[in-house]
């Protein structure tokens, strides 16, 4: 992506950038990134952390799983309390 950017002005690169869904200071920083060589990105990672990660990893996806089944649950009681008062109606109709 750099290199294929190194030689566009400021309006083509625009372009390029739309067409790519990305913009323009993500290249400039990506540029500057590899010209430095950034050390923190070839940084190996340790075993402990690799641990946390992972507990963490399980950990979201516990929660996210237990979110999914609320909202699942939440949908269906919504979809039955339709259906209840299509059958039946509701209280405030029968008052009027």
């Amino acid at each position: 992506m750099v290199l294929s950017c190194n030689s566009l002005d400021g309006e083509a690169l625009s372009e390029y950038c739309r067409e790519h869904g990305i913009y323009p200071h993500h290249i400039t920083q990506w540029k500057l990134d590899f010209v430095s060589g950034n050390t923190e990105l070839n940084k190996p990672i340790s075993r402990t952390e690799i641990k946390n990660l992972k507990h963490e990893n399980k950990v979201l996806k516990k929660e996210l799983n237990r979110k999914e089944k609320a909202l699942a649950e939440t949908a269906a009681l919504l979809v039955l309390q339709k259906k209840v008062h299509e059958i039946w109606g509701s209280d405030e109709d029968s008052s009027l």
